[in-house]
């Protein structure tokens, strides 16, 4: 679990601000709300103030969020916790979300880039409903890491981190270590791949490996 990243589901006394003031979210999770919302949106000045310029229907929806842990039928309160999950773990880095990156093959359409000094560090998919992540869920999104690595514009990525709302089956982590044994170890081609589980209001990492995108 990363100690950086607040415990959702934390109920305290007092008015919404005096709530989500303890979650510091980050700007571009403020906008995105304000947008969905119709709300203005202090661009600089402290967090609180940035909470104060919220209407209230951003506030609530934040606090159905973050605060509530609420599901909606489309998963998109899922993916807002997903994306603030990834920029907890890097608090320096640029978060992009569902940008079109060329790997070496064919262009991606990713849930969320991490970029550092405007270089492609690291990438993140999430699930949020339906089924449990499974062999060809893994598969795809190693693929599709793979192919942005070899690329032009992945050549620094070192990180991947595939969340899940709805666990992971068996055969999916089976199919990670699978992976990992097939594939020739060559140093520049290895990424570091987490799992992650979102369960009981946290996000809790399943495993870690070092799998290599070179092919044997």
């Amino acid at each position: 679990m990363n100690q950086g990243f607040p415990t959702f589901g934390r109920m305290q006394d007092g008015a919404l601000l005096n709530v989500l003031k303890n979650y510091t979210l980050p700007d571009f999770i403020l906008k995105l709300v304000a947008d969905t919302c119709n709300s203005k949106l202090l661009e600089k000045g402290r967090y609180y103030n940035k909470l104060e310029s919220l209407n209230g229907e951003s506030l609530e929806l934040l606090h159905k969020i973050f605060v509530e842990c609420e599901n909606d039928d489309s998963g998109k309160f899922s993916e807002y916790r997903f994306y603030v999950y990834v920029s907890s773990v890097y608090p320096k880095c640029e978060i992009s979300i569902n940008e079109t990156i060329m790997g070496l093959e064919e262009k991606h359409k990713v849930a969320v880039t991490v970029k550092n000094n405007g270089v492609i560090v690291a990438v993140a998919e999430n699930k949020s409903t339906g089924n449990s992540i499974n062999k060809k869920d893994v598969t795809k999104f190693f693929n599709l890491i793979s192919d942005i690595k070899n690329g032009e514009h992945g050549t620094m990525i070192t990180d991947a981190i595939f969340c899940s709302s709805v666990g992971f089956r068996n055969d999916a982590l089976v199919e990670l270590e699978s992976l990992k044994e097939s594939r020739c170890i060559v140093p520049e081609n290895i990424i570091n791949f987490e799992t992650v589980n979102f369960e009981d209001n946290m996000y809790c990492i399943v495993n870690k490996l070092k799998l290599s995108t070179h092919e044997s």
